[in-house]
């Protein structure tokens, strides 16, 4: 086993308020990320009574997972705090504009090391933290942390530039083992689950929109990402068999009150049981039990939580907590496999290799 590391993708957070010495007082008060909505009658709803969850909506975000060590014990930012970090990421993000001579925003110029990388304006992170100003997505538990992991749970730590050793099945979704096959790929790279659909969902690079249908007995949760789908049945039909085991896996829903609560189980072996980053994974995805609530607020907005349950990966369960705004724009087809020769290439690539070593 690796030791474990957290150097979460999007855990800048704490670095950049280091660098700019910011410091601010702890916010105190109820969290707003898990208040009941103002009024039970606020939200819109379907003819048929339920709350209407059914729209796209968008759930960038800047705020990371995981509450960065620097920032231990606060719960909440300053409205000045937030403004500078939404400002310093607007610049980080910005940094294809930088000119290599001069540098610019936080990044020296070339002269002096400094790297701008490729396509950085092609993302789509967003440029707010949450509106309740938490320092982490995680509500549960309190510190804002991954809970420690079981003594032996497995942990696959990949790379996004090079590929690390490891075994099949490869869990995480960009990096990879090797270029023996396609299996030596991560799932992302390899178009079988998206970098941010999960299931659980979690805000990522681009493409974090999900689409929601709905009808009396059934829901759709369409992601824009790899155009993954999942249809959750509301009619108190039973799981599958634990012999079938799904990509997703097999979810059933109900509602609680105002709140879709969607239970999700069977997931396959060839997922993990959680994915931190997008190039590490922890646990197996058979002994997970994922917990998802989705609850209209109002007109705009649509409150995400999800609990991940896995005494064989976890030392206890924790909750996320996202909000989703509604957009007017409409999910645009990612079509993951089509024209996409980056797969191929690898393989190609690295069978060249061997007959170019060959005597």
């Amino acid at each position: 086993m690796r030791t474990r590391r957290t150097a979460l993708s999007r855990g800048r957070l704490g670095a950049i308020f280091c660098v700019i010495g910011i410091v601010g007082a702890l916010s105190l008060g109820p969290d707003p990320a898990v208040a009941q909505p103002e009024t039970a009658s606020s939200a819109p709803r379907m003819p048929w009574g339920a709350p209407d969850l059914e729209g796209v909506w968008d759930f960038r975000t800047i705020t990371p997972l995981e509450r960065p060590a620097e920032l231990a014990g606060r719960a909440r930012l300053t409205n000045e705090e937030a403004a500078s970090y939404e400002a310093a990421e607007n610049r980080r993000q910005n940094r294809d504009l930088v000119d290599p001579e001069k540098g610019g925003a936080i990044y020296p110029p070339e002269s002096q090391g400094g790297v701008v990388p490729y396509n950085e304006f092609w993302y789509d992170r967003g440029d707010r933290v949450v509106e309740d100003l938490r320092t982490s997505l995680l509500v549960d538990p309190p510190d804002g942390r991954l809970p420690p992991l079981q003594p032996g749970a497995r942990e696959q730590i990949g790379a996004a530039g090079e590929d690390l050793p490891g075994l099949r099945p490869v869990l995480y979704r960009a990096g990879g083992i090797g270029a023996d096959g396609p299996e030596d790929r991560g799932l992302g790279e390899r178009c079988i689950l998206g970098f941010n659909s999960g299931p659980p969902l979690i805000p990522a690079a681009y493409n974090n929109n999900v689409q929601i249908f709905q009808t009396r007995d059934t829901v759709v949760i369409l992601n824009e990402m790899v155009h993954d789908a999942r249809v959750v049945p509301l009619d108190g039909r039973a799981h599958l068999t634990p012999a079938v085991r799904l990509w997703m896996g097999d979810a059933r829903g109900r509602w609680e009150g105002d709140t879709l609560v969607v239970e999700t189980r069977n997931f396959s072996r060839r997922t993990p049981s959680f994915n931190p980053t997008i190039t590490t994974a922890v646990g197996s995805g058979e002994t997970l039990r994922l917990t998802e609530r989705f609850t209209r607020v109002d007109a705009d907005t649509l409150r995400y939580e999800y609990t991940v349950d896995d005494p064989d990966t976890f030392t206890r369960p924790f909750t996320a907590a996202i909000p989703m705004r509604r957009t007017e724009l409409p999910l645009f087809e990612y079509a993951c496999h089509e024209g996409n020769r980056g797969l191929h290439n690898i393989l190609a690539g690295a069978r060249a290799a061997e007959r170019r070593a060959q005597p």
